[in-house]
């Protein structure tokens, strides 16, 4: 396949898409199709501050068609998205979300103080206070959920490579969602605090024993910008061979 017509991976010219809110399946399809993969990865973060405005039911759609399209182990598509618009709902896991951070955003304050780079960190827990006090207004929350099978049984203890398998078949699927809504220009963001109760959260959500709630990804259009984040260095995280060696 010829790339000579392919739109070049330039941040100059990624730049130049307009990813204003839209409800247009054409304009959501061609920011889609038109923004680089690396462009994406390199731009993505996490945006909790969004405004209230409806996000469009093809774009939502579309987010969760490219999640589909990660690996999952064994290739047992064990996915489940329940997509949460309703305030009820939303206030119900806003109170669970609430209920964990009063014993981790205090863990989180008291570590920012004794933390070199204090303002970044102290960003980070205003902006997650922010999203737990206007919870109930992001306008969409996709519950990202896996069914029990490849002999895993629910509340039954299993070695730690076996958790990780299980979870390994949702993670890609979220970050195949986030990359979705970072190219349509949608706010997003990973969390999972308001999970913290299993027993809460399956009642709230009306899930069935054989089905975990893992992570929520809160959507809507962004008050903030995506834009460059920081990062370690690479070669401070790559080992060759055996850890420590470079």
């Amino acid at each position: 396949m010829s790339t000579d017509k392919l739109p070049p991976n330039n941040s100059n010219l990624q730049d130049t898409i307009d990813r204003s809110p839209t409800s247009d399946p054409v304009e959501i399809d061609r920011r889609l199709a038109l923004t680089g993969l690396s462009f994406a990865m390199d731009t993505q973060r996490s945006i909790r501050r969004v405004n209230p405005d409806p996000v469009p039911d093809y774009a939502i759609r579309r987010c969760i068609e490219l999640a589909l399209e990660a690996p999952t182990g064994s290739n047992g598509q064990n996915w489940h998205f329940i997509v949460v618009r309703d305030s009820v709902t939303k206030t119900k896991l806003g109170d669970q979300y609430r209920r964990a951070w009063k014993i981790y955003g205090s863990v989180g304050h008291k570590l920012a103080e004794r933390t070199p780079d204090q303002g970044q960190l102290k960003k980070i827990l205003a902006s997650v206070e922010w999203q737990i006090d206007n919870f109930n207004t992001i306008p969409v929350l996709i519950v990202c959920c896996l069914s029990a099978g490849h002999g895993r049984v629910p509340f039954i203890p299993l070695p730690p490579n076996a958790n990780s398998g299980h979870y390994g078949s949702i993670y890609p699927s979220i970050q195949n969602l986030l990359l979705a809504a970072r190219a349509i220009g949608l706010g997003a963001s990973l969390i999972t605090l308001p999970l913290w109760s299993e027993i809460f959260a399956r009642k709230i959500l009306g899930l069935p024993l054989t089905v975990e709630p893992c992570a929520i990804v809160a959507l809507g259009w962004p008050k903030g910008k995506y834009g460059p984040k920081a990062r370690k260095s690479v070669e401070t995280v790559i080992h060759t061979e055996r850890f420590g060696s470079s």
